[in-house]
């Protein structure tokens, strides 16, 4: 993994922040070790650092790495499936929704500081708390997508569900292959190439008042 960014503050402890501030000033520099070395061999010790404060400050906030590994992850876990519920809500035209929620994706994981590496490549990923998180998030994407796609199609909750769950995954897996070669290829080629792949498939169902899917 990538070292840890060049830390925002010196040597010096940090004076007092509101209990907020705080906590948002920790969760970034946790989300900085977390990325650089993998839950199992980060320390509250290199959070602490990270974050110019003493560990009594951290523990303050979080009992322990694990309780804060799994705040950070909610975090954006969460953010992830605002992205896709507002790209759903954006536009009534379901050629852009699709182009949307590829976007949503493609923007999460090529986000400053790499928090996709904590959602999507965890090396805590077997904790049930972890894949708990994960999968609600997961799901809530899904069924943002899969609300629209039944509403237009009339197709059951569980073939609109399949096919959301089929664009969220071909979002994913093509953004996290395209991050290490996006100086090749721009981000709105790669969104717009993997878009119209998507909705090649998804027009063909057509829309319940009998229009096509565009």
């Amino acid at each position: 993994m990538q070292p840890p960014r060049p830390a925002a503050v010196n040597n010096r402890r940090t004076s007092r922040l509101p209990r907020g501030a705080r906590r948002l000033q920790l969760l970034r520099a946790a989300q900085d070790v977390f990325v650089a070395q993998g839950f199992h061999a980060a320390a509250m010790d290199d959070i602490a650092d990270r974050a110019g404060v003493s560990k009594p400050v951290l523990y303050q906030h979080f009992p322990g790495k694990r309780e804060l590994y799994l705040a950070l992850l909610e975090e954006h876990v969460s953010e992830l499936a605002d992205r896709v519920a507002e790209a759903m809500g954006r536009t009534d035209d379901n050629r852009e929704r699709v182009h949307a929620a590829v976007g949503a994706y493609f923007d999460f994981i090529d986000a400053e500081g790499e928090a996709f590496r904590l959602v999507f490549e965890s090396d805590l990923r077997n904790d049930a708390d972890v894949r708990a998180i994960v999968d609600r998030g997961t799901q809530s994407s899904v069924e943002a997508i899969a609300e629209v796609i039944a509403a237009d199609t009339g197709a059951d909750p569980e073939r609109a569900l399949l096919l959301a769950s089929g664009l969220t995954g071909l979002s994913e897996t093509s953004a996290r292959w395209w991050l290490p070669r996006k100086n090749t290829v721009s981000r709105d080629e790669a969104v717009g190439l993997v878009s119209a792949l998507a909705w090649r498939g998804i027009s063909g169902f057509p829309r319940i008042d009998g229009q096509p899917s565009s």
